[in-house]
């Protein structure tokens, strides 16, 4: 199979032997929005790097769900790649953004590669770093930031992630990315509408002020 430019962009910081290994055996998918791709207790198989796209990785507990965070190009998914080193099912699911590029790279060859390329070795210890600084400011916005400025920054981070404005986003799926109620949302957002910084469309939301 060939691939082109932008693909192996994905893989640019590898050694030149590991980034042949890679493309003699990893697979590229194309994923449509709104794709559950991996799913809770799901022993993981292949580890995804993002060539273009956006995958949101989730927590769960009882009937709450916590959005943990973004995987965005030339990134992978820490959580996925602790369990597939371990062969222990996942802890966490997650689900596409929106149209996702991304190569799945064998999880049973990574003990090896990690082992002979410290460039691999890296690209995870640097993604621990970044993640481990993420849900440190998630844990500080649930412990101490009220809901219209956890709401209000969580859409700022999806316009800047996402690139979108308007972001075409349901209350529902704001809740289900916060840990909290609709109802909540619903409140919480028509405060801010009233406060002029966003301005809710059908099917979306605008944010006026930033």
């Amino acid at each position: 199979m060939e691939y082109r430019l932008t693909e192996l962009t994905a893989l640019a910081a590898f050694h030149p032997d590991l980034r042949t290994q890679i493309l003699a055996v990893a697979e590229i998918v194309v994923l449509p929005a709104n794709t559950e791709i991996l799913r809770e207790g799901q022993y993981i198989k292949v580890l995804p790097i993002v060539i273009e796209g956006l995958i949101k990785v989730y927590t769960r507990h009882e009937d709450k769900e916590l959005l943990l965070y973004y995987i965005k190009p030339e990134e992978s998914c820490i959580m996925s790649f602790s369990a597939g080193m371990k062969n222990d099912p996942s802890k966490v699911f997650a689900v596409t953004e929106k149209e996702t590029k991304a190569i799945l790279l064998p999880v049973n060859l990574l003990p090896a590669w990690i082992k002979d390329y410290p460039d691999l070795n890296k690209l995870f210890f640097n993604l621990y770093d970044v993640r481990y600084t993420e849900l440190l400011l998630t844990i500080n916005h649930l412990l101490f930031d009220r809901m219209d400025k956890r709401l209000y920054e969580h859409l700022l981070d999806k316009m800047n992630v996402t690139g979108k404005n308007p972001l075409e986003i349901s209350h529902r799926q704001l809740a289900n990315e916060l840990g909290t109620a609709r109802e909540v949302i619903s409140r919480v957002m028509k405060r801010l509408e009233q406060e002029g910084k966003v301005k809710q469309q059908p099917n979306a939301i605008e944010i006026v002020t930033w």
